[in-house]
């Protein structure tokens, strides 16, 4: 006899080392160092997180400070990302967005502001220096 019988269950927790339930309700300051899935409600601030998935049935009513950021449900607040910020099919964002890249899926609704420069150090790290011409002549 299994304890289990349905051996087809899959957990997915590849965007989650720290998951807030449909059930869970924060308040407050939320500093999560690794991952962070939001099913549940949040109110307050969300910061240095590596990678931010609002599910679809998450609320989170404050600002985001991630690398990166999914959102499929709603975000009243601004939310700032370090690589990129994707709002899907079925998201609500009202506030400003601010990373290097943002898409908006159709089915998305925004309200707010969107700015996309990336940080200087970026770019001045990507640029090769010039070359020196120099000559050298055997004799």
């Amino acid at each position: 006899m299994t304890l289990f019988k349905n051996t087809n269950i899959s957990f997915e927790s590849k965007n989650g080392d720290t998951v807030v339930g449909g059930e869970a309700y924060f308040q407050g300051t939320l500093t999560a160092r690794g991952s962070l899935r939001i099913d549940g409600r949040i109110d307050g601030s969300i910061v240095d997180a590596k990678i931010v998935t609002v599910g679809k049935t998450g609320k989170v009513k404050g600002d985001i400070s991630c690398e990166i950021c999914y959102i499929c449900g709603e975000v009243k607040g601004n939310v700032t990302a370090i690589d990129h910020i994707e709002a899907l099919s079925g998201a609500r964002v009202d506030g400003d967005l601010r990373a290097p890249r943002i898409m908006l899926e159709d089915g998305a609704i925004f309200n707010g502001k969107c700015s996309m420069e990336t940080s200087r150090k970026k770019e001045s790290a990507s640029e090769p220096e010039p070359a020196k011409n120099t000559k050298t002549e055997a004799k």
